[in-house]
């Protein structure tokens, strides 16, 4: 029975592949569970134009993905933050700060896809690695700056 996978099946394959199964594999779990739908020939040709519109919104998404990896690796973005003695933070700057100063120059990345080099302490230059799908992992620098006293 050639079946197609709408969802990843262990030990069988991930969606959107043609299967071989048993009959009763099929009949009885397969397609009740709506794990699979049956291979007819309207829907291996259905099957094979969403994976073609598919492949098409991954590539558009790769290039807009590299447009921002080459808009962050230019961009350096300044956090003011109080100090006491010694220009010592209180307490650290996050990935959440970094992802608001980002925001407020139009670039909108998850904060949890933001990564900080090493703990940032005190006042200076560092770097954040973003990262955005696959290899693309551009750079931030970070500017730590003394806050304006009111």
């Amino acid at each position: 029975m050639k079946l197609i996978l709408k969802e990843d099946v262990e030990k069988l394959g991930s969606a959107g592949d043609l299967v071989d199964v048993k009959p009763g594999y099929g009949r009885n779990y397969l397609i009740p569970q709506a794990k699979a739908v049956l291979a007819t020939e309207g829907a291996i040709k259905h099957h094979e134009q969403m994976k073609r519109e598919a492949e098409l919104r991954a590539e558009l998404t790769v290039e807009k993905a590299k447009e921002l990896a080459q808009q962050l690796e230019t961009t350096s973005v300044t956090i003011p933050v109080t100090v006491g003695e010694d220009d010592k933070i209180h307490g650290t700057v996050t990935n959440i700060q970094i992802a608001e100063a980002l925001e407020e120059r139009d670039i909108l990345i998850d904060r949890r896809k933001i990564s900080i080099d090493q703990d940032i302490k005190t006042l200076g230059e560092y770097t954040a690695t973003i990262d955005l799908m696959g290899d693309l992992n551009p750079q931030v620098k970070v500017w730590v700056v003394k806050a304006e006293e009111a």
